[in-house]
């Protein structure tokens, strides 16, 4: 019995074919759908991130993301349950099922990515370690901490980082640890430390919210690291890692493309531009790539407005927390924000 060689074209022919398949739903996502609710991750109160109000109500990007995710999955922004955890358990409670994404300011690191069980996805927030003192201290920058009690969050790359930056500079830093956020604010704004550190927006955020007058402290120049945030989810479903990844990404691709949460609907009756199409679904249906259906973008642009709209809203210049967009400008307006096409 002789077997012929397949031919190029037909090789060909079979792998596009391959790539044209719907994409299987997952586990993740048939769990979803089966209680109709995303159970996500978050803060415990970390205003303009994640932050509930005095009726319950969740707010912030890591929110936003989060909102984006189910309406782009179950047609509803508002089908979220939120889940407030701290730093030690963040990753526990996503690796045990407790959750199905972590949206918390969750900085991206290779031991994280590569020994926990879990996937990284896309940044949303490109950020920095900080310092923040109080004016009366008369300190102006970071190296003048030698010597200093500095506090800080427990089970934290902030912590890590402290340790580090202090060896480095030979500052001798003293660092007062707590495992809960809030014992940290009330150590630094007791004066039990001169110095509290941890991502430069988490700064701004606990100096507008916590500080009895906000002037009365500044947020020292230098950035000790880098700081990627963004979501996480377990390892193992490749199907809903690519649906919280693109959904990211889709955020900043309708930036990009002006498409905003005003101007959907008249955009997909009426827009010839072939990429406004694709991101909306009224060409190309890339849902079905995803195991969703071709509008999965639209909703989740509509519910939340672009990248550009949540960041505005939560943490932006006119926000509360007065933010300058910086490195997460889009690519081709000063920053680093970049996504890939979809197409």
């Amino acid at each position: 019995m002789t077997f012929k060689p397949l031919s190029t074209l037909a090789i060909a022919v079979a792998a596009l074919g391959a790539l044209a398949l719907p994409a299987h739903a997952g586990k993740t996502l048939d769990g979803i759908k089966a209680r109709g609710q995303v159970i996500c991750g978050v803060h415990t109160g970390l205003a303009g991130f994640s932050a509930a109000d005095s009726n319950g109500k969740w707010t912030g990007i890591d929110v936003d993301i989060c909102r984006a995710v189910a309406a782009a999955t179950l047609g509803d922004g508002d089908k979220v349950k939120y889940v407030p955890l701290v730093a030690q358990a963040r990753f526990t409670a996503l690796q045990s099922g407790e959750v199905d994404m972590l949206s918390r300011n969750t900085t991206f690191t290779l031991t994280r990515d590569a020994s926990l069980g879990l996937s990284q996805t896309a940044v949303v927030y490109y950020d920095g370690q900080g310092f923040m003192v109080p004016v009366k201290s008369k300190i102006k920058s970071a190296k003048q901490l030698k010597g200093q009690t500095v506090c800080v969050q427990s089970g934290t790359t902030t912590e890590k980082n402290l340790t580090d930056y202090s060896k480095a500079n030979g500052l001798n830093v003293k660092p007062v640890v707590f495992e809960k956020l809030d014992a940290v604010e009330g150590a630094y704004f007791s004066g039990r430390c001169i110095a509290y550190t941890t991502d430069a927006s988490g700064l701004a955020s606990v100096r507008n919210k916590s500080a009895k007058n906000p002037a009365d402290h500044v947020i020292l120049p230098e950035l000790i690291s880098k700081e990627p945030l963004g979501p996480m989810v377990r390892r193992g479903d490749d199907e809903w890692t690519a649906i919280v990844k693109w959904t990211v990404y889709g955020l900043l691709e309708a930036e990009e493309n002006g498409v905003t949460s005003a101007n959907v609907d008249d955009l997909k009756a009426n827009s010839k531009d072939p990429v406004v199409g694709r991101i909306l679904g009224s060409t190309d249906d890339t849902g079905k790539l995803l195991g969703l259906d071709k509008e999965w973008l639209a909703r989740a642009v509509k519910t939340t407005g672009n990248y550009g709209e949540i960041f505005e809203r939560n943490v932006g210049p006119k926000s509360d927390l007065q933010l300058p967009r910086g490195l997460n400008n889009l690519w081709n307006k000063g920053g680093i924000q970049y996504a890939p096409p979809i197409r």
